[in-house]
């Protein structure tokens, strides 16, 4: 895979996981967070030490401006965007839709949705100039099936489902893929305070088929084939991975 990629949200998590996947797969990936510090530089450092070529670049999905320079420091160093994996989000817990305020609904769907559609638009012209690309929406199951106390993340999440079915029809011509990854209850920093302790972890455990969360390889892995040749059929899906998860 001697491609170039795009990781927002790649600081940590599944974004962290994905990026070093694609990197191990022979990829060169410019890796962006909301926060540029030693963590996020720490991961292009792992990219370049298997060989690749890596930026680190801090970004606010939610600001056109920061995408717009984002795409075109990319197509300075690297000449092309193959893929682009829209992993930058955020999560509210506790939240009804009518306990929700406006600043928290804005801040949620203005990262998860706006902040997706924003890199699509500035990544999908490029590939539409290059008759070719591949962008991979880090959705979530709560984006198929609603989660109590969490109402803006899965409506923003469902948008992004829609969202990357939209696209994948509208850029189907331009031999670009869109395709949406639905994780399950995987663990990240995102919900560490939900399995603070085992006991709190075994309790999400027992609701899901597995008997487990997930970890972020799991998912990385299903990222990498969605950015193959192997899934080069595969455009407008959602595909689920939550270990037959009921929650």
């Amino acid at each position: 895979m001697n491609r170039v990629a795009i990781v927002t949200g790649g600081r940590r998590g599944i974004g962290r996981a994905i990026a070093l996947e694609f990197a191990q797969a022979g990829a060169h990936i410019a890796v962006c967070a909301l926060t540029e510090d030693s963590m996020l530089e720490s991961v292009a450092e792992e990219i370049r030490r298997l060989g690749r070529r890596s930026m680190a670049l801090r970004i606010d999905v939610s600001q056109k401006g920061d995408v717009d320079d984002l795409v075109q420091r990319v197509m300075e160093e690297f000449g092309r965007i193959d893929i682009l994996v829209n992993n930058a989000g955020m999560w509210i817990t506790g939240q009804t839709l009518l306990e929700c305020g406006e600043d928290d609904w804005d801040s949620v769907i203005d990262t998860n949705l706006k902040g997706s559609y924003l890199c699509c638009h500035a990544a999908g012209k490029i590939m539409v100039d290059q008759r070719s690309g591949n962008i991979i929406n880090v959705a979530s199951r709560s984006g198929i099936n609603p989660f109590p106390g969490s109402g803006a993340y899965c409506t923003a999440k469902a948008g992004l489902v829609m969202l990357t079915r939209q696209l994948a029809l509208e850029l189907g011509t331009y031999n670009i893929r869109v395709n949406a990854l639905a994780p399950g209850w995987v663990k990240t920093d995102m919900n560490v305070h939900l399995r603070s302790t085992p006991e709190a972890e075994e309790k999400y455990s027992r609701l899901i088929p597995r008997g487990r969360m997930g970890e972020t390889r799991e998912i990385s892995k299903v990222a990498l084939f969605l950015a193959s040749d192997d899934s080069s059929y595969l455009s407008g899906e959602a595909i689920i991975v939550d270990g037959g998860g009921r929650l």
